[in-house]
């Protein structure tokens, strides 16, 4: 075990190092960041806006009429989400180089929207909301990342104007800024003049169709769920954000399909995708954090005898209610403890294929898109997640087979600290 860890951890230690410090992963986890409290900000408003059975309550037509006024709050956010994550990622990046970060963001968004196709049928001098959104995330995210680089590269040639001594700051930063924004933007407009010829018609069809829908689809299978969800447990085995480390690659995939089965729940249609962000986040994460470890803290209140293991209990409960589990991964142990190492792997892809398998059969409703803020609690995650009372069901369900998992190890580590107790009290009372 000793030898297969360390072959792990001398495979594993590299990666995810060159992860944690490469800047487009960095400023890609950074940017959707800066773009979480405008995302929650309309998912509250998704949930209010379609709360079970309002509709009997007050009727159809006023039903309609208070779905309408509060529709602004995610037409205004999540419908646009892609827009957010753009100016965050240019921002972001542009901070890395030490360069004036809000034109670095902003020079960004420029080049997206010059990018993306400003005719809605007929009608010209419009953009639909689906492209600044789900189907724009992929183009926003590679734009934002050239955008950036080309502001940074003119600024670095020094190609600017020098205001003289006593300029206001804001003006003479202003016109610095402008040679730099002037030659990225065009570039742009060359790529949207050059895309305009070929069979694809605009750079945001041609990065859908050859990047972005082979990819979500890819990622919205249980095949690379699981991978993705097994390489999130390893990372956190060897004290590794495990989260962090993988999002940063996979979040761009898993917020596009929350946001297209956001548009269909909204449409009152069937939600087309199973794995989405509260997939994971609701079902795996939302369950006392990575590893679903509000199970192993019930498990620690059921059959831990050992004071060490009732101490971390009370401490990891509060916390792990909340979907906090630090107090659990180190005071536990999880990291580098060999005893847990299976448990902490296996519960995980259990839970992942049971509940893929649940929405797959229509026993439960797959996440309608809605963000939930991660400390909800479990359960009423859930329910939020589906916008059903199954969602809950479904948690309270895998917690019990996340908690069976646990068992025979956690009995094995209590015992450890049970003897290990006993043998130093005996040693305490021999010298006394």
């Amino acid at each position: 075990m000793n030898k297969f860890m360390d072959v792990l951890e001398n495979i594993l230690m590299p990666v995810a190092d060159k992860l944690n410090n490469n800047r487009y992963l960095t400023s890609l986890r950074d940017g959707f960041m800066i773009a979480l409290p405008l995302i929650i900000f309309g998912s509250i408003f998704v949930v209010i806006a379609n709360l079970p059975f309002l509709d009997l309550l007050i009727g159809e037509e006023a039903y309609a009429e208070y779905q309408a006024a509060l529709a602004p709050a995610s037409a205004g956010t999540l419908s646009i989400m892609a827009t957010f994550v753009i100016v965050g990622i240019g921002y972001k990046l542009t901070e890395f180089y030490e360069g004036e970060a809000i034109y670095g963001g902003v020079t960004a968004l420029a080049a997206f929207l010059i990018l993306t196709p400003q005719v809605l049928g007929d009608v010209t001098g419009v953009i639909a909301a689906e492209n600044l959104g789900a189907k724009g995330m992929f183009l926003g995210i590679f734009t934002a990342f050239t955008a950036a680089e080309l502001y940074r590269f003119f600024t670095e040639k020094d190609w600017t104007i020098k205001m003289p001594d006593g300029v206001p700051g804001a003006v003479s930063r202003s016109f610095s800024a402008l040679i730099p924004i002037t030659f990225t933007l065009s570039i742009f407009l060359m790529i949207r003049i050059i895309f305009s010829y070929t069979p694809f018609g605009d750079v945001q069809n041609f990065i859908y169709t050859v990047v972005q829908a082979p990819l979500t689809a890819l990622g919205s299978g249980l095949p690379a769920t699981i991978a993705a969800v097994l390489l999130i447990q390893i990372f956190w085995f060897f004290g590794l954000h495990g989260q962090i480390i993988v999002n940063s690659v996979m979040d761009p995939i898993w917020y596009s399909l929350a946001t297209e089965n956001l548009a269909a729940f909204q449409a009152g249609e069937e939600v087309p995708h199973i794995v989405s962000k509260q997939f994971i986040d609701s079902f795996i994460v939302g369950m006392g954090g990575s590893g679903m470890t509000l199970a192993v803290i019930l498990g620690i209140f059921l059959i831990g005898k050992s004071r060490q293991m009732k101490e971390i209990g009370k401490i990891g409960a509060p916390a792990g209610i909340f979907n906090v589990n630090e107090p659990i991964i180190f005071g536990l142990p999880i990291i580098m403890n060999p005893i847990v190492l299976l448990p902490w792997l296996v519960a995980p892809v259990v839970v992942t294929v049971i509940t893929y398998m649940a929405m797959a059969s229509g026993l439960v409703p797959p996440p309608t898109g809605v963000i939930v803020p991660w400390t909800t609690p479990t359960i009423l995650n859930g329910a939020i997640a589906t916008n059903s009372w199954q969602g809950g069901v479904l948690q309270a369900f895998n917690i019990v087979v996340v908690f069976f998992i646990w068992w025979p190890f956690l009995k094995i580590l209590d015992n450890q600290y049970y003897e290990s107790e006993r043998d130093d009290e005996e040693s305490t009372n021999q010298s006394a």
